[in-house]
């Protein structure tokens, strides 16, 4: 079992390039993917992309990649001769039309003059930078499952703990459960007693009257489907493919079963305890929302 959020960084370098990746994810429904590449690597966004989508079923995972060249670069100076020219013989026509005497034109005034002279840095290939992206990747994408997992360990444990709660609220309304039949039976003749009805518990009426309330209040079907459910839990505590939808899936299964129980029962101790049962179950959904 992992968790949704987390965060892992990772680096790899060359004589030439540093790669520095970063990646953080938190809870999302679905997965959400944000990355960012600088614009020389944007072919390999798709390649990126698909890799993380093997492995995240739900949440947002963000990606930020940043290149850097170390001292291995070179630079070289380029002068536009044609430019310089120009900017020399429109020094000359200036001369000529002003009829002025100006300060003699010197090679270093074109060091102001724009486009003359630039400095070129030798270019990266992508393949230089592949081999590097795809080493920074891992590492990130290692330590961030790392944090995952060692988070979703914590997050079983307390689902674990919050589920034997759930299920001994459970075991209760199924111990209370047979109960209800006789108590709507005492129940049932102390109202005709004090409505002063004469009519033995063995007569017929009473008989069939007391059938239908068993019927309709019977919930051993919804009992045992929550203990299945249960067990469902279990088996998929034991995983390692993401299981965050099917349990918050068992989580809305959970919660009708204890619904139709609670609207069955027609019993005040049953209806406290499913109470008690519905508030547990909403702890764990709610840490549901953070398994991967």
């Amino acid at each position: 079992m992992r968790s949704m959020t987390g965060f892992g960084g990772g680096e790899a370098s060359s004589s030439r390039l540093k790669i520095s990746v970063e990646m953080s994810s938190v809870n999302r429904k679905v997965a959400e993917l944000v990355i960012n590449l600088p614009r020389t690597l944007a072919s390999m966004e798709p390649q990126v992309r698909a890799g993380i989508l093997e492995v995240f079923s739900r949440g947002r995972i963000t990606v930020q990649v940043a290149v850097e060249q170390t001292g291995g670069a070179r630079s070289t100076l380029q002068v536009d001769d044609h430019l310089a020219t120009e900017y020399y013989q429109a020094f000359q026509l200036l001369q000529r039309i002003w009829s002025v005497e100006t300060v003699p034109f010197q090679a270093a005034d074109l060091l102001r003059a724009p486009g003359v002279f630039t400095v070129k840095e030798d270019s990266v290939s992508l393949q230089d930078i592949e081999p590097l992206l795809e080493d920074a990747l891992s590492d990130a994408f290692s330590r961030l499952l790392e944090m995952q997992n060692l988070e979703g360990a914590r997050l079983k444990s307390d689902l674990r703990d919050r589920l034997e709660v759930l299920r001994a609220n459970v075991e209760h309304i199924e111990a209370q459960a047979p109960r209800v039949k006789e108590r709507y039976r005492q129940q049932l003749q102390k109202r005709l007693q004090d409505a002063g009805v004469n009519l033995h518990l063995d007569d017929e009426r009473i008989l069939r009257e007391l059938a239908v309330f068993a019927e309709r209040c019977d919930v051993s079907e919804e009992l045992t489907r929550l203990h299945s459910h249960f067990d469902q839990f279990l088996r998929y505590f034991s995983q390692d493919d993401p299981v965050g939808r099917s349990l918050d899936f068992l989580c809305q299964e959970v919660n009708r079963e204890l619904n139709t129980i609670g609207s069955k029962a027609n019993d005040a101790t049953i209806a406290h305890a499913v109470v008690e049962a519905k508030a547990e179950l909403e702890k764990i959904r709610e840490q549901v929302q953070n398994v991967q």
